[in-house]
């Protein structure tokens, strides 16, 4: 007489997928935002105060202009130096930079992580509709990283 099983039959187990992580999860929108008619100095000071390497420049309609960064200023800092100019005259528009590469809020982490690796810059502005709703750091990508379960890497 053999041995009987009472458990009956197993399901297969059920993968669960995780819905991708989105750039929106980690995007800051808590943003210090720069104007094309603000001196160099001001940013500067910004820049250090806030401990940050810099910033968005958008109009009054919170369309993005450009993003000046703390190289934008060495630029102007040597500059000014050669050409025996102070730097206090000097505006945001003169110095940032105008080609910039921005992302949407609809694209997952692990394709803006491929985005900062060709691209080698240190953010992306985040626009929705053509205006600056946020902006995601090589930092931010890392935290979403750091934060995820192992059966989370996959899209």
């Amino acid at each position: 007489m053999g041995i009987k099983s009472f458990q009956g039959r197993r399901a297969a187990p059920v993968k669960i997928q995780s819905a991708p992580i989105m750039v929106s999860d980690y995007m800051t929108t808590d943003l210090i935002t720069f104007r094309e008619d603000q001196s160099v100095v001001e940013v500067m000071q910004t820049l250090v105060d806030n401990k940050i390497s810099g910033g968005p420049v958008v109009n009054e309609y919170g369309e993005l202009q450009g993003i000046i960064s703390d190289a934008d200023c060495m630029k102007q800092i040597s500059e000014g130096r050669y050409f025996n100019m102070p730097v206090g005259d000097i505006k945001v528009r003169d110095y940032m930079s105008r080609e910039v590469s921005t992302i949407t809020t609809d694209i997952n982490i692990f394709d803006c992580a491929s985005l900062f690796y060709k691209h080698g810059c240190r953010r992306f502005p985040v626009l929705e509709n053509g205006k600056l709703v946020g902006q995601i750091s090589r930092k931010d990508i890392l935290c979403a990283a750091l934060e995820m379960r192992a059966d989370n890497w996959r899209v």
